[in-house]
């Protein structure tokens, strides 16, 4: 009798991982084998009916999936590898799973994505059951509907029926807890029947759930007929808030009733999952199908590539899949093969409770609905492409468009700094980084000015550019600098850098008369782009982030130095009790309408202080 799991094949410490010895060392048992790195990193999990043959594979030219591009390049990375021997098939397939899902190795066809469906949960076990969301389906005594694909809608229907058929919200224990309480306040709107008071009775609660569940089950006309009504009077009534609410309230419904026939001569449960695939991405859509309807759908993204075989794609994402989702239809409806199919079926049949099947159909009506599913996944991964390309344009697209107007062999890292101050008060000046065209928050840094006195922004630039580029912290330098102002910002902006021995180009950025950024001020020459461009939307962005950093950082201030000087003004006040009051009162609007008892009853203040505080605000 094999031990459920032994482990083998570890690299000891001290000593070399001869490859080709441990391969020799090999059973000739299923179980899960571990691809390392020199790092210890873990590259690749995966699952074998015999150790022994599947690992040798990959070492060994001319085998089967050895040939993938992906996989030749691990296999240059692996340093050793360990094995986990199981009884059974079965149980390196869990294995298997639990270990791709807790480790996530880089060289894993992985799901990107994490994404959880929503359910409604009706607890039919209770003598006034209640109509509630659920993030998983438990086996309990409670009924479930779903699994959603929109948290929102799902939300609006159980407000809905809550208030359509006076179901109660509340936890009470009924009715052992009857009676304890007046009705809440829903009782007095009318939204409930107030069952914890008796005042409906047990079998008069039931038909409204059994109405509910009627909705829930597909029954949908009834309601959305009152609602397009309700919607109509209130626009009649020209209440067009109300219409509107309605509205959005009729579009959830309609999300959740898709009434979308799928086989009108099946019934049951099942979902359909296709894929799509280009160089950089893998998008795989999983059609949701209950009782023979279409009630949605899921995108997911993957790591990997077109190059990826269809039967590794899609036995990874199933197993990560419903490894993790608490629902499992008696049919699933794949595009293509997967690995080990047997087993996969019996794995998902254990933790259904029952059978669960997988076809991949040739032709007729489930044919049809897997190829819808295909053209969805392949029209999401256009649309994301599309956006990625757009977002490019905006990003770096625009950064490289700067960097060639004004001749620099690229602009991925731009920094922009602003000075803002009050008549040369409580000085300060902001440092903003724009990487490949992204705002990169974390770099951002901001400067309380110290050795300027009045409005000198040459003398203060000429501080905060001293202190940024002599800062060991920051040690990484921009490709371009982007000032402020005109030719004087520019100009103390070169001086700085030349002192140092740094050749780092410095731009202004231009203002027109309306105080909108018009164009860039290089090497003497003004620099326009056309209007609306990306490359002027970027210097815009830059321009508009450094003032506002600096704005904030200086409101924060002067909200600080006006708090110091207010408190600081009351006899008794000092910067011990300034702190205490601060903590107590959180702000100071809260010290100024405090009552005197109040005052008093704060630790560490004395009433004399107290009274002193209390007469400062109200004489």
């Amino acid at each position: 009798m094999i031990p459920p799991f032994l482990f083998g094949g570890y690299m000891n410490q001290g000593k070399i991982f001869d490859i080709e010895e441990e391969l020799k060392k090999l059973p000739n048992k299923p179980g899960v084998y571990i691809m390392h790195s020199a790092n210890d990193d873990i590259l690749y999990v995966g699952k074998a009916i015999n150790l022994h043959n599947r690992v040798r594979q990959y070492f060994r030219t001319g085998h089967g999936h050895n040939n993938s591009p992906k996989i030749v390049k691990m296999v240059e990375q692996i340093s050793y590898f360990e094995y986990i021997v199981t009884s059974s098939d079965m149980e390196a397939l869990v294995l298997e799973c639990n270990l791709i899902k807790e480790h996530r190795p880089k060289y894993n066809t992985l799901m990107t994505d994490d994404k959880g469906y929503p359910y409604i949960k009706v607890t039919v076990e209770e003598d006034y059951p209640r109509v509630l969301y659920s993030h998983t389906m438990k086996r309990d005594k409670s009924k479930y509907f779903g699994p959603y694909t929109n948290g929102k809608a799902v939300k609006d229907i159980i407000e809905l029926l809550n208030k359509l058929y006076h179901i109660r919200t509340c936890n009470k224990r009924l009715p052992k807890e009857m009676y304890k309480d007046r009705p809440c306040l829903y009782y007095q709107i009318g939204q409930c029947n107030a069952p914890c008071n008796g005042y409906i009775s047990k079998e008069e609660y039931r038909k409204n759930i059994e109405a509910a569940m009627t909705f829930l089950g597909g029954n949908y006309k009834e309601i959305l007929n009152k609602l397009t009504e309700d919607m109509k009077t209130y626009a009649k009534e020209m209440e067009f808030e109300k219409a509107a609410e309605v509205r959005d309230l009729i579009e959830s419904v309609k999300h959740i009733a898709d009434k979308q026939q799928i086989n009108k001569n099946y019934g049951d449960d099942r979902d359909v999952i296709a894929y799509a695939a280009n160089e950089q991405d893998i998008v795989v859509t999983v059609f949701f199908v209950r009782d023979g309807k279409l009630l949605g759908r899921e995108h997911h993204h993957m790591n990997g590539n077109i190059k990826d075989d269809e039967a590794e794609i899609l036995s990874s994402f199933v197993k990560q899949f419903y490894s993790g989702t608490p629902y499992l239809p008696k049919e699933i409806i794949l595009q293509s093969e997967v690995y080990d199919r047997e087993i996969l079926e019996e794995y998902l049949s254990n933790r259904r409770g029952s059978n669960v099947t997988m076809i991949v159909p040739q032709k007729g009506d489930k044919k049809k609905i897997l190829d819808l599913a295909k053209d969805n996944a392949l029209m999401v991964l256009k649309q994301d492409m599309e956006r990625i390309k757009r977002q490019e344009k905006r990003t770096s697209g625009a950064a490289k468009e700067i960097a060639d107007a004004i001749g620099i062999a690229c602009a991925d890292r731009m920094e922009a700094f602003d000075i803002s101050n009050i008549s040369g008060c409580l000085a300060v000046a902001s440092m903003v980084v724009f990487e490949k065209g992204k705002p990169k928050k974390n770099a951002y840094r901001k400067f309380r000015l110290t050795t300027v006195t009045g409005p000198d922004d040459y003398a203060s630039m000429k501080e905060v550019l001293s202190r940024r580029f002599t800062d060991d912290k920051l040690d990484v330098l921009p490709d371009v600098i982007m000032m402020d102002g005109g030719k004087g910002q520019i100009n103390v902006a070169t001086m700085v850098l030349d002192s140092l021995g740094l050749d780092i180009p410095v731009c202004g950025m231009v203002k027109d008369d309306k105080h909108r950024t018009r164009a860039l001020y290089y090497n003497n020459e003004e620099i326009e782009f056309p209007k609306g461009s990306e490359a002027l939307l970027m210097v815009t962005a830059l321009q508009d982030e450094a003032h506002r950093f600096a704005i904030e950082y200086h409101k924060q201030l002067r909200r600080q130095n006006q708090v110091h000087s207010i408190l600081d003004e009351i006899p008794g006040v000092g910067p011990a009790r300034r702190k205490t009051l601060l903590k107590h009162f959180k702000d100071v609007e809260a010290i100024r309408v405090a009552t005197l008892e109040e005052l008093s009853a704060v630790s560490g203040i004395p009433e004399s202080t107290a009274k002193y505080i209390y007469e400062f605000f109200h004489n």
